[in-house]
Formats: C-alpha cells, sequence, structure tokens
C-alpha cells in the first residue's frame, strides 16, 4: 500500500480552502473533473493529506482547518456542505524569522511545506523556506517573492536532497497561461506581434495584498509570457463584488499576410483558487515522490507549472 502524502500548508486562505475541499469531493465522490494527472508516481488526489496549517489571522489560529477554510476573508464558496474534520489546528504563523525553530518541529511528521500565503512578503517566504531546511520537508513556493531564484537557497536545498519548487504558481487554466498559449499559436501560424496587454481584476484578499505590494508579481507575469517585450501588463485591480472570481482581458494586435490588420480581444472569468488548487494538487505530489527519491532541488516535471521557475529574472 502506499504511503499518503504528508502536506504542511501556509496560509489558510481561499486557495488551501479550494485544495482542501477539492480533495475532500473527490475522496468521496471520485469525480475526475479537473484534474490534470489523476496519479503521479503512484499518488492519487485521495493520498494527499493535510497535517498541518499555519495562519496569522487571530480569527483562524487555533480553529480545526475544516472550520478555518470558511472564515472571513475567505471567499471561496462552500462545494459540497461541510466537510469532516481533520483534526487539525491551524498553528500561528511566521510575520519574521524569529519563530523559525517553532515551526520546523511542528513540521514533525511532514514531507512537504506548501507555500500559499500572500505575494509581497519575501522575508517571511524565506523564513518559512529555513524551516522547512531545518524540517527537512520539501518546500514549494506559490508566490511570485522569489525563493527558487535565490540561487544561494536553491544550492542549500539540493546539497540537502530536499526539493525546491517555485516560483508563482501558473494557474491551471488563468491568464498567463492563456495568454502565452495566444501568443505562441501567432507566432507559429506566421503573424507579426504589433501589440498586446493584459488587464486582471479579482476580489480576493490576494488581489488586495497584490495592489498594495506588486513587488515581483509584474516581472513573474512578463516571465510567463512569449514576446514580454510588446506586452503591456496593467496594474491588477481589486474589486470586492467579484468574491473569489477572477476577470481578465486580453488584446493581442498582430499583421497578417502582406501587414494586414488582425485584432483579437478575449475575457477569461475564472475562479482563481480553483486554479492555484488544480496545480497545487500536482505540485505537492511532485515534491513528496522527489523527496522520497532523494532528488534535492528544484524538479523539471515542475519547470511548466510556474510562471518564474529557477533562472528567469526576479
Amino acid at each position: 500500500m502506499i504511503e499518503r502524502v504528508r502536506v504542511a500548508v501556509v496560509g489558510v486562505g481561499n486557495n488551501t480552502s479550494a485544495l482542501v475541499q477539492g480533495i475532500a469531493r473527490h475522496r468521496r465522490t471520485g469525480d475526475p473533473a479537473g484534474l490534470r494527472r489523476p496519479v503521479i508516481d503512484g499518488l492519487g488526489v485521495g493520498d494527499v493529506d493535510i497535517v498541518a496549517a499555519f495562519a496569522t489571522s487571530a480569527e483562524k489560529v487555533g480553529r480545526d482547518l475544516t472550520e478555518a477554510i470558511f472564515l472571513p476573508p475567505n471567499n471561496f464558496p462552500c462545494l459540497d456542505g461541510p466537510i469532516p474534520s481533520v483534526g487539525v489546528p491551524v498553528t500561528r504563523g511566521l510575520v519574521d524569522a524569529s519563530g523559525v525553530e517553532r515551526v520546523a518541529a511542528a513540521l514533525a511528521g511532514a514531507e512537504v511545506l506548501l507555500y500559499s500565503a500572500p505575494s509581497g512578503r519575501p522575508e517571511t517566504a524565506r523564513a518559512y523556506a529555513e524551516a522547512a531546511l531545518a524540517a527537512r520537508v520539501a518546500f514549494v513556493n506559490t508566490t511570485s517573492d522569489p525563493v527558487a531564484r535565490d540561487t544561494a537557497l536553491l544550492d542549500r536545498f539540493t546539497a540537502a536532497g530536499l526539493p525546491l519548487l517555485g516560483d508563482d504558481l501558473a494557474s491551471q487554466f488563468g491568464t498567463s497561461v492563456l495568454h502565452d498559449a495566444l501568443l505562441r499559436l501567432l507566432a507559429e501560424r506566421g503573424l507579426d506581434l504589433v501589440s498586446s496587454y493584459q488587464v486582471n481584476l479579482g476580489g480576493t484578499e490576494d488581489f488586495r495584498n497584490l495592489v498594495e505590494r506588486p513587488n515581483t508579481k509584474h516581472q513573474s507575469k512578463l516571465n510567463a509570457l512569449s514576446a514580454a517585450d510588446k506586452v503591456q501588463i496593467a496594474p491588477l485591480g481589486y474589486l470586492s463584488q467579484l468574491g473569489s472570481q477572477k476577470v481578465a482581458h486580453l488584446n493581442i494586435e498582430a499583421q497578417g499576410w502582406a501587414g494586414t490588420a488582425v485584432s483579437l480581444d478575449v475575457k477569461l472569468k475564472v475562479h482563481d483558487p480553483s486554479g492555484a488548487a488544480g496545480v497545487n494538487i500536482d505540485l505537492v505530489r511532485l515534491a513528496a515522490s522527489a523527496l522520497r527519491d532523494g532528488r534535492g532541488g528544484h524538479c523539471a516535471e515542475a519547470t511548466p507549472l510556474f510562471k518564474s521557475p529557477p533562472g528567469t529574472p526576479v
């Protein structure tokens, strides 16, 4: 019988809510909807257990994870009603590097630490990476803060035989994935790109945070795109009425045969946390498999799942 993957999560927001609810739903129904890879190295979706959770919200700390994921400001919908308690109380998370040893001790029994806190806090992200190193667990950074792109840190994980995957999750079917596919299609069909832009609006707390702390997010979005020199990324917009949904607008202006004009406008509307969970379920299994095989550093299989993997600009 295969050993289940033991995952600790940092951040008890919408993305974690979507992940926890999705795993519970899959276990109950076996529904394969939205699964890119139902099995990875023998590990199925139902083989993933959340064994620890960290957050800084006073309202969430101390609550069972399955209760905390529904507390405000989370606004990802309840998919199928209440889910069984997992018996995992939310632990007080880090606000600086002073609690690294405490978090490392709390990671006992975990294999993978999934960092799913808001972007724009690079010192906190690195502190959790240090805790993962101390606890000898794999680290997955879903934010745009440079962790896997920190070559010194990546070298330390590699030398320790610990996977370090990142940075900045490429959502399962998000703006960057769609935009890049369209730009590549343009080039494949022999058209010349004149200009392009991307506008993203969302109603989650992560969007609110990124509006206030854009930091490396703009560069990370450009890292994910072909012909980025001709693409403009508008500042992110926060609209609370959108809830957990994201609305994106894409425009592409190009030239076809004999310089004739081609113009494309696309609107994409998705639940942003679902797009994250659909990728995170693969990343934690890839990380666990690499850890069990003693493969430290970044996994080549994970590279397409990030906007800014190692080697891309910060």
